[in-house]
């Protein structure tokens, strides 16, 4: 059997009676610290125990520690009856033991648990706090602050610096830096416990020990940092029936055009290197995002957190070398995995033609590019590049015949099979044709914008230099614009 007791919050006169005849008569006693006011009091009593204390040194996370200390009381347990004991009360807040329960339970190792007081009664109590109103947290495991929490927080197990930094930058992800929260250090310990109001930022400069809990008061909603919680609410209070009329206007057909145009500024943002920009467009992405899913909410078809869901789920399914066992060599792997995970989900019949899949609402340099990457993929491909070449000449070839001739819908269909070879030419390459021409346009931007500043400069307007006159200022800008010396 498994004996699992709690120490109490303080020294050993806040035992429960129980803990103590089972520590003192425990065969085998393990302390998950002996940093505790009872474990010194327990050795003068002449009861012997082993504490895990060592293992938070060699140990690079406190899971490792919990999982290990986790794994030599299941061992124990083998050999007979084992009692492990833990500050406080050990089911409230003790990660060790959920994990030793768990083991235990699929082991079928019997559990015995003996409680004492744990950290919280006394804390509530010098805080005169009600427990209904207060969120519990773990110091130990903190990796973020809930930032939709409607109750003030009491986060325990703060036994140094090191963790109280840890806790610190958490909370600041959502609490202003001078955000004023209590210290309170020996609970429960006689003529001992003292509480200290600080501004946040000041936390890990302070005098900390492992009995130190800290208590933070809630956030006037004012003050509390935007959530994700907080976009939906707002679109749905667009969208209600005292909200805005245009919002209350739009529809999915609508709304298309502004969820391209915010993608764009996003790609501008990207290529002007704006982190400022970039971060307020990839907001007005997100918005659009929301607000289809508002429609569907009020449709009761689905919700923003069943996209969300759909989209978590598909990542953990096509990511197996990941968050399974499967192995890959590279990214090539990677892709091939993903079709194939991607087809078996979908089923037979999915996809008839290898072009299908392919949207029409892409641009048209984006779409020739994927059209000719899924023909290659079942064999639709020259052999050599210089066929791809040769097939260059040809269109050039016919669209001169196509012009000779003046006829506007030939001329229109052998630009499209030109622009197609030169697609493929960049795949050949590896070019991305999009990026390519993008690219050509910013640097044609740049020079003719010169052109006209030095038109400007010289009192004339662009239209009144000669052709001459602009070749040589494109050559000028070419100079001196290096990052854009590329030939146009």
């Amino acid at each position: 059997m498994i004996v699992l007791v709690g120490l109490g919050p303080a020294k050993i006169d806040s035992l429960s009676l129980s803990a103590h005849d089972a520590l003192k008569s425990a065969d085998r006693l393990y302390l998950r610290t002996a940093r505790h006011p009872a474990a010194e009091q327990l050795k003068l009593e002449g009861v012997r125990f082993e504490s895990f204390d060592a293992m938070y040194e060699v140990s690079d996370t406190f899971d490792m520690v919990y999982d290990a200390i986790a794994s030599r009381i299941i061992e124990e347990s083998d050999h007979g009856d084992v009692v492990y004991a833990v500050p406080g009360h050990p089911l409230i807040a003790e990660d060790s033991v959920r994990r030793i329960i768990e083991q235990a339970k699929s082991g079928q190792i019997p559990i015995r648990i003996v409680g004492s007081a744990s950290f919280l009664e006394p804390v509530l109590e010098t805080l005169q706090l009600s427990l209904d109103n207060v969120l519990i947290l773990d110091a130990m495991t903190i990796s973020q602050i809930p930032q939709s929490t409607n109750l003030p927080m009491l986060i325990h197990q703060i036994y140094d610096r090191d963790v109280a930094s840890k806790v610190k930058l958490a909370l600041m992800e959502t609490y202003p830096d001078d955000w004023n929260v209590i210290a309170v250090q020996h609970a429960g310990v006689d003529g001992e416990t003292i509480t200290s109001e600080i501004p946040l930022h000041r936390l890990d400069r302070m005098a900390l020990d492992h009995l130190t809990t800290l208590y933070v008061p809630l956030l006037p909603k004012e003050l509390r940092k935007k959530s994700f919680d907080d976009l939906v609410q707002v679109m749905s209070c667009l969208r209600a029936e005292n909200g805005c009329p245009w919002d209350r206007e739009q529809t999915h057909q609508s709304l298309k055009r502004y969820l391209i145009e915010e993608c764009y500024e996003v790609i501008d943002a990207i290529d002007e290197d704006d982190i400022d920009e970039l971060c307020e467009e990839l907001g007005d992405v997100l918005l659009q995002v929301v607000f289809h899913a508002q429609l569907e909410a009020e449709e009761g078809v689905f919700t923003i957190q069943d996209v969300i869901e759909g989209i978590v789920n598909k990542l953990i399914r096509r990511h197996p070398h990941v968050f399974g066992e499967t192995v890959v060599a590279d990214s090539n792997d990677v892709l091939r995995n993903w079709e194939k995970i991607k087809r078996s989900e979908k089923g037979e019949g999915w996809r008839e033609s290898a072009l299908d899949g392919v949207p029409s609402g892409m641009p048209a340099l984006m779409r020739a590019m994927e059209i000719s990457k899924r023909a290659v993929k079942v064999g639709f491909e020259w052999e050599n590049f210089e066929d791809v070449l040769s097939k260059l000449e040809e269109e050039l070839a016919e669209l001169r015949d196509a012009i000779t001739l003046d006829n506007p819908e030939e001329i229109r269909d052998e630009i499209g099979d030109l622009l197609f070879t030169i697609v493929n030419i960049a795949r050949w390459k590896n070019v991305d044709p999009e990026e390519a021409l993008s690219l050509m346009l910013r640097r044609f931007n740049t020079r003719f914008r010169y052109i006209e500043s030095q038109a400007r400069e010289r009192g004339t307007d662009i239209r009144a230099l000669t052709l001459a006159q602009m070749d040589e200022l494109w050559e000028e800008a070419k100079r001196i614009l290096p990052e854009q010396s590329k030939s146009v």
